[in-house]
């Protein structure tokens, strides 16, 4: 990478910074191209030479936050074999960091309406799903992709509870685990026979 490439990449990151910096506290309208060139001091032409539209820049905001979510994750998880733990473990660091970066995720919330974002979100729920159908896989469900599947639509749900209330719902947490809990009580645990069905 030479030296123009190099200050382009850091110009495009700083603009994804000050985009998920401004989240915080402007919401999705606030954070207007007129709100972004003016926080970095450049000019419009730079915005649209990276971005090409609003939407597109949207769409690098999400990206550039869920992979720093799922950074979090594959962190929190290293190590772990694939069960019950790990899952909750995972499922965790995804509520602990929506609610730490609420400001973002309610401005992703927003943003999803637009076919990219909507796009993206699938995208990224296929992979999350993949992350974890090795989870129910031990856990010992019949179908542990559609588990995964179900799984990674329950978890989105409890970011979106408390992203509501702005804080952590230990009821909500506590429902989630007891989904994982009844099932394993219904005749299933971890290196359980993946081919039994729910009781």
């Amino acid at each position: 990478m030479n030296l123009r490439e190099d200050s382009a990449a850091r110009t495009r990151a700083a603009l994804v910074d000050s985009g998920l910096r401004l989240a915080e506290t402007l919401g999705l309208a606030g954070v207007s191209v007129n709100v972004l060139v003016a926080e970095l001091g450049v000019s419009k032409g730079t915005f649209f030479h990276h971005f090409g539209t609003r939407a597109n820049y949207l769409l690098a905001l999400h990206r550039e936050f869920h992979d720093r979510l799922q950074a979090d994750i594959e962190s929190a998880i290293a190590n772990q074999p694939p069960g019950r733990d790990r899952l909750r473990t995972g499922s965790t660091a995804y509520l602990d960091a929506c609610l730490r970066d609420r400001g973002v995720k309610a401005l992703l919330l927003e943003a999803r309406a637009d076919p990219l974002i909507a796009d993206e979100v699938t995208a990224r729920n296929t992979l999350n799903a993949a992350l974890i159908e090795p989870d129910f896989a031990t856990l010992g469900w019949p179908h542990p992709s559609s588990a995964a599947r179900l799984w990674v639509g329950l978890v989105a749900e409890a970011a979106l509870l408390e992203l509501q209330s702005a804080h952590e719902q230990p009821a909500v947490r506590e429902t989630l685990w007891q989904f994982l809990t009844d099932r394993t009580r219904s005749g299933s645990s971890d290196g359980g026979n993946p081919d039994k069905t729910p009781q």
